[in-house]
């Protein structure tokens, strides 16, 4: 799981921004403008038989400052990402 849905920043970072657009996803901010030290993405590729998939996750960041649900407060009631 992305460690940014618990990220003091994930409202104004250009990492998380990157990320939903490569998962097609509805962007928290539409112009972040905060650079984290050092985040660190894990790339999972997965095939099937009639495509292939992608799953991006930021597993670590020099950056990173928790906020225990702080994703879930921008987008209250809505799925957390995974």
């Amino acid at each position: 799981m992305c460690i940014c849905v618990n990220c003091y920043y994930v409202d104004r970072c250009i990492t998380y921004h990157a990320v939903e657009t490569q998962h097609q996803e509805r962007h928290v901010s539409d112009n972040p403008t905060f650079d984290p030290v050092e985040p660190s993405i894990n790339v999972n590729i997965r095939t099937t038989e009639d495509s292939i998939e992608m799953e991006w996750d930021v597993v670590g960041c020099e950056s990173f400052k928790q906020e225990t649900g702080k994703w879930s407060k921008l987008r209250p009631g809505e799925p957390i990402p995974t």
